[in-house]
């Protein structure tokens, strides 16, 4: 059954159920790196192999598989897709929790990847689908806030199941409440027609991959938002990753302390930053397109100096809020560059042209971010001892700043691959 795409009270709710659902996208991704003090003592590893845990595993086969995935959306019912894809990642978040070394953990977080590659690529499609062209980057921004208010609860909740009972725990709950999720969201989520409120309309069958790979391939704007967007990802993968082994070593905190604060920083900063970006991006585009490029690269351009800031202040609970400002900023790309992606293509393409957007974003994001500030960190521990993961997460902060000059070359040719 198909939703009208204009019922704005449905809309509405639609969204709120796709940013549960990508709330425990975030959820399941991120509980690794609250955990990782517990498991790194249990498990006896080094922080090259809690980077490969944290990042690579679960990219190997989420970044591969999002592109048949989409190419199935952009054909078959999204929804179901997407129920699927809950049930699969939350079972493997579930097991995650019985491993008993790092070969066991890394096969379950191959299996996360392998579930939630189905479970953003389809929501962007659906959200075009639900709302006019003048508000897509302000729903797609409240979409993306599932990224801090997953984040958030994970840090928090995995934290604290952690710190009362084991870390083996906190993935066994937050997975069995997602498998518990998922056919809630099937009965309570319907299709909506797809391009209803576009035009003109889309085709009648949906273009093949070589097809939507032409089109994107001769569009400058493409290659430098998911680029800048990958090289940004790098570094906030990495950051969301680590900063909570960082606080323990660097500010001898305890566990349930840092999950406190990190879930308070997440959150506020995250959906503060979000929610920034999408509302300029809206308001500064209907003037000009460039704005959702030129958005986040100022936003960039801000974040480097000021991450860089926070690590080298002294450790003491005073510097802790320095970290909010630039973890609101480094956040502020989504809703815009999102947004523009579904405009690059016709609708009919928008989830395989998003398959394609994620695929090198968490290629290099999630497939490098926590596996290089780990491998920095172990290299550095030979000079820096504890302190060794402060000075790898300063190393990565220059990321930024390439991200910066990507969303700046966007910029120059966004208005002119802006699908009419």
């Amino acid at each position: 059954m198909q939703a009208r795409s204009g019922s704005e009270a449905y809309a509405r709710f639609a969204l709120a159920m796709l940013l549960l659902v990508y709330a425990f996208n975030f959820i399941d991704r991120i509980i690794l790196g609250i955990l990782v003090p517990p498991i790194k003592l249990e498990l006896h590893l080094t922080d090259t192999q809690l980077g490969l845990l944290g990042g690579t595993a679960f990219a190997l086969f989420y970044t591969v598989l999002g592109i048949p995935i989409g190419w199935l959306a952009d054909r078959f019912n999204r929804v179901w897709i997407m129920t699927i894809s809950l049930a699969l990642w939350s079972a493997f978040a579930a097991v995650s929790g019985l491993a008993q070394n790092f070969s066991q953990l890394f096969i379950a977080r191959l299996g996360v990847g392998i579930g939630e590659a189905g479970g953003v690529a389809p929501a962007y499609s659906l959200i075009s689908d639900y709302f006019r062209p003048a508000r897509r980057a302000r729903a797609l921004a409240i979409y993306s806030f599932g990224i801090p208010i997953g984040s958030a609860a994970g840090l928090l909740f995995g934290g604290i199941i952690a710190s009362r009972v084991n870390w083996r725990m906190a993935f066994i709950v937050v997975g069995g409440l997602g498998v518990i999720l998922a056919p809630l969201f099937r009965y309570a989520v319907r299709e909506p027609v797809r391009g209803g409120l576009d035009a003109p309309a889309p085709a009648r069958h949906p273009p093949s991959l070589p097809a939507v790979v032409r089109l994107l391939a001769g569009k400058i704007s493409f290659w430098s938002l998911s680029l800048g967007g990958g090289t940004s990802s790098l570094m906030g993968y990495g950051m969301f990753f680590w900063l909570p082994s960082y606080f323990v070593r660097s500010y001898h905190l305890s566990l349930a302390q840092i999950s406190w604060y990190l879930s308070a920083l997440t959150f506020f900063g995250g959906v503060a930053g979000i929610w920034l970006g999408g509302w300029l991006a809206d308001r500064l585009g209907r003037y000009n397109r460039s704005a959702y490029a030129l958005v986040p690269a100022g936003a960039f351009l801000i974040t480097a100096p000021l991450y860089v800031l926070g690590v080298l202040a002294p450790p003491s609970l005073w510097s802790l809020p320095l970290f909010l400002l630039p973890t609101a900023l480094a956040l502020a790309w989504l809703g815009p560059t999102i947004c523009a992606i579904q405009h690059l293509v016709l609708p009919n393409m928008r989830t395989l042209a998003s398959a394609l957007f994620l695929f090198i974003n968490n290629l290099i994001g999630l497939g490098l971010g926590a596996l290089l500030i780990g491998r920095l960190s172990d290299h550095f521990a030979v000079r820096y001892g504890s302190e060794s993961l402060r000075y790898a997460i300063l190393s990565g902060t220059g990321f930024y700043l390439i991200s910066a000059a990507l969303f700046f070359l966007a910029a120059r040719y966004l208005a002119r691959e802006w699908q009419k």
